[in-house]
């Protein structure tokens, strides 16, 4: 062990009587950088909970990209587009796109026991990929559809089944008022075959799950005929673009828009959130800074005499600058330990246990998420150790103005 290793571990573990007051010193010191850690890695772990619970239930119900008609409708009902489009193989080659399936929607009103409601049936086919929604599905099951004979079947929300108080295998009548000479509306019935909820408002207020065959009917479609095309991704990270290459694949008659572009309250309110953390752990790493600059002048200032000796005995500035340096690295190491140690523990029990609720209706989920990005973590961890260090240096340089003659007098 070299001679600066060796004096900072004197000076970190403490040893004869100055450990008296700079012991209790550097204990605090490493519990603040250790609260400050599990502060920053328990906002980091709920922001990018959030970002990725919210996103994964926003495109698991509405996809990644979705390609309809080039039209100025801006209801619910699409203007209809031809089956086996020639884009659909090429926007398959693209190695980013693991899945394309049908869809088509229309506008009506639900009435059951009395109770109505408007609602929005979004028709689907063989290829739907169910994988999501059946995660979600708190009581029956998903559509069975096929082919050949059209599904009488629907899936609600619970959100939808409590406004009209109805149960599983229970009827229901939806009311299609048309746009044209047509007297009176035009009726299905349906059974509840499955109640989801996904908790977002803006599914669970509106969308229920049916066989596309019946939308078709309603809109008098040929069987080849279908409302758009939503395209799954194998990463959120590609949606940019793979967007664009297929919006420039398509042709003109043809729009794609985003998950992005079709919900952008949800994902501007996601990016809010990064803002926040930035302002958060800015503040915490500046306080935690801070500290650590009065931690090793309290330091200096006690040690002046030992800093005196160190230089009558020919130890240069730079060796005793080394010094303090190691002890402060010394009190940010433990303190990051026990930091993570501390932030981990609590995001794996809030993770496991879902001790920590929160109101579905204002935050889209009903727990505090919590993930743990290996990448976010190490960054965090090195981001914090680089600017402390730079930040610890200045007052090293209080060392080299400090004469011997006058410190060894100082006592």
């Amino acid at each position: 062990m070299n001679f600066e290793w060796f004096t900072a571990k004197r000076l970190l573990l403490g040893s004869g009587e100055k450990q008296n007051f700079s012991g209790p010193i550097v204990k605090i010191a490493v519990l603040a950088v250790a609260l400050g850690m599990s502060v920053m890695l328990i906002a980091i772990m709920i922001v990018t909970g959030f970002k990725s619970e919210i996103t994964n239930k926003v495109l698991g119900f509405g996809n990644h990209i979705r390609i309809t008609n080039f039209d100025s409708n801006e209801s619910f009902e699409e203007s209809p587009i031809t089956l086996n489009q020639g884009f659909k193989d090429t926007i398959l080659q693209n190695k980013n796109v693991v899945h394309i399936q049908t869809y088509a929607t229309k506008a009506g009103i639900v009435k059951a026991n009395q109770n109505i409601e408007g609602i929005v049936l979004k028709g689907v086919s063989t290829d739907f990929d169910w994988s999501y929604l059946e995660k979600n599905i708190q009581e029956g099951s998903a559509l069975n559809i096929n082919d050949s004979v059209k599904s009488n079947d629907i899936i609600i929300s619970k959100k939808i089944s409590d406004i009209l108080n109805i149960e599983l295998n229970e009827k229901i009548t939806v009311y299609f008022i048309e746009n044209t000479q047509r007297l009176s509306p035009r009726i299905r019935r349906f059974t509840v075959t499955g109640i989801f909820e996904t908790g977002l408002a803006d599914f669970d207020d509106v969308y229920a799950i049916c066989d596309m065959k019946h939308i078709q009917k309603l809109n008098e479609w040929e069987p080849n005929q279908i409302g758009g095309y939503e395209v799954l991704l194998s990463s959120f990270n590609d949606i940019d673009e793979v967007g664009m290459d297929i919006y420039e694949s398509i042709g003109y008659q043809y729009n794609s828009e985003t998950a992005k572009e079709l919900y952008p309250q949800i994902f501007n309110w996601l990016n809010l959130q990064n803002i926040n953390v930035v302002i958060i752990l800015a503040l915490i790493i500046l306080v935690a800074g801070i500290n650590m600059i009065a931690t090793m002048l309290i330091l200096i200032f006690e040690n002046t005499v030992n800093i005196g000796i160190l230089k009558s005995l020919g130890a240069s500035d730079k060796s005793i600058r080394k010094i303090f340096v190691i002890v402060a690295i010394g009190i940010l190491g433990l303190g990051l330990l026990f930091g993570n140690i501390f932030g981990l523990g609590l995001g794996w029990i809030q993770s496991n246990y879902g001790i920590i609720k929160l109101p579905q209706e204002s935050y889209y989920v009903s727990l505090v998420p919590i993930n743990f990005s290996l990448k976010s973590i190490l960054l965090l961890n090195l981001g914090t150790i680089i600017i402390s260090f730079f930040m610890l240096l200045g007052p090293s340089f209080i060392i080299g103005k400090l004469s011997p003659a006058k410190t060894l007098r100082f006592d």
